[in-house]
C-alpha cells in the first residue's frame, strides 16, 4: 500500500470515528454476503455451501444503497468466498461510489496478479486473509504453503491494506503454525492477527496451555492491534466472560445472501429482518438491547465496534427493550 494512500485512508477513518462518537444513530460496520458458495470446506466453518448462486449485481447495489442510506461507514464483503462472485469488482466500486470504506475477507486462493490489479482499480481499501496452518490437512486447506505465492503477489502489487489472520483452538492440529504465519505476514509487510476459534453458536472454546503460549507470542508480535482489544482477548483466552455492551443489529450489521439482517454470522435469524425494511427504529431498538451471547462471544469485529459505545447507554433485556419501545410508540401516538 502506497504511503499516500495509507495516510488518506487513516484520515478518512479518523473522520468516521469522530462521527461515530458524536452520534449513535447509524451503523459503523456492515458485513455483507454476495454469495455463500466457497471453493473450500474448512471443518470448523459454518458459513459456506457448494451450491448457492451469486446474488445478482442489481440486488447487491440496492442493498449497498440501503446501507449507505442508513449512514453506514464501512462495508466488508465476506462469504463463502466473495472472490467467486463474477461482479465482485463492481460491488467494491459501488461501495466506494456511495462514500463507504470497502473491505474484503477472502481465503486468498484467487489473489493472482491480474485480480489484485482489478481490486486496486475497484478501490478496495482493506483485505483480510485467513490462514489456518502451514501444511493443509483435513481441517483446513487454508495453508501457508499453498498461499505463500499469493501473499507474495499481494506484497508486490496491492494498493490496499492487507491483514493475515490465523486461529488457535477448535481442531487446529498444530497451534504453533499460527506463529509461523504471523512472522511470515510481518516479513511481507502485512499486519497479523490471531483469533480464538468459536463454536457453531459463535461462543468460546477456551485455549489449552499449548495454544495459550502461541497466542501470547503472536500478541507480542502485534502489540498495536492487541492493545485495542486486550481485555476481550485475555478473558477469552482464559475462558472468562466479558462484560460489555454488544451493539450488533445497530452499530454492526450482518447481511446474509438472502438480504436479511442478523446480529452476526453466528446468530443467524436474529433479528432476521429484510434489509430493505430495516429502519432507524430497528437500529435504536437493537442498540439498547442486551445480547444473551455477549459474555463468551469471540467475534472480534463486533468487539471492535462496541468499543465506541461501551462507556455509554446501558442496555436492557430483550423483553424490557420491546416493552420500552411499545411505551414510546404509544406516547408518540397519543401526542
Amino acid at each position: 500500500m502506497r504511503k499516500t494512500t495509507f495516510l488518506k485512508l487513516k484520515v478518512r477513518e479518523g473522520l468516521f470515528l469522530a462521527r461515530a462518537l458524536l452520534s449513535t444513530r447509524h451503523p459503523v460496520l456492515a458485513h455483507i454476503i454476495p454469495m455463500r458458495r466457497c471453493n473450500l470446506a474448512c471443518a470448523y466453518c459454518n458459513e459456506f455451501d457448494h451450491v448457492s448462486q451469486p446474488v445478482p449485481l442489481e440486488v447487491m447495489r440496492r442493498r449497498l444503497d440501503k446501507l449507505a442510506d442508513l449512514g453506514t461507514s464501512i462495508v466488508t464483503i465476506s462469504g463463502g468466498e466473495p472472490m467467486m462472485h463474477p461482479e465482485i469488482y463492481e460491488i467494491i466500486a459501488h461501495i466506494r461510489r456511495r462514500h463507504m470504506i470497502a473491505g474484503l475477507i477472502s481465503n486468498g486462493f484467487y489473489m493472482t496478479p491480474e485480480r489484485i490489479k482489478k481490486l486496486n482499480q475497484a478501490g478496495l481499501q482493506y483485505l483480510q486473509i485467513s490462514i489456518d496452518n502451514v501444511e493443509p490437512d483435513e481441517v483446513s486447506k487454508k495453508s501457508l504453503r499453498l498461499l505463500d505465492k499469493r501473499l507474495q503477489n499481494l506484497a508486490a502489487l496491492a494498493d490496499f491494506h492487507v491483514n493475515i489472520n490465523s486461529v488457535v483452538g477448535g481442531g487446529i492440529r498444530n497451534p504453533e503454525d499460527a506463529l509461523v504465519i504471523a512472522r511470515r505476514a510481518i516479513e511481507l509487510g502485512f499486519t497479523s492477527t490471531i483469533g480464538i476459534i468459536h463454536d457453531g453458536s459463535g461462543c468460546l472454546k477456551p485455549l489449552n496451555e499449548r495454544e495459550r503460549r502461541v497466542y501470547d507470542e503472536v500478541k507480542r508480535l502485534n502489540k498495536a492491534e492487541y492493545a485495542r482489544l486486550g481485555w476481550f482477548q485475555e478473558n477469552l483466552a482464559a475462558g472468562r466472560p466479558n462484560q460489555w455492551r454488544c451493539r450488533a443489529g445497530a452499530r454492526y450489521l450482518y447481511i446474509c445472501e438472502d438480504g436479511l439482517v442478523h446480529y452476526c454470522s453466528q446468530q443467524r435469524g436474529v433479528p432476521g429482518v429484510p434489509l430493505e425494511q430495516y429502519t432507524k427504529e430497528d437500529l435504536r431498538r437493537e442498540y439498547h438491547t442486551e445480547k444473551w451471547c455477549a459474555p463468551y462471544c469471540t467475534v472480534s469485529c463486533v468487539h471492535k465496534v462496541a468499543l465506541l459505545d461501551n462507556w455509554r447507554d446501558p442496555q436492557r433485556g430483550w423483553k424490557e427493550e420491546r416493552s420500552a419501545v411499545g411505551a414510546d410508540q404509544r406516547a408518540a401516538h397519543a401526542e
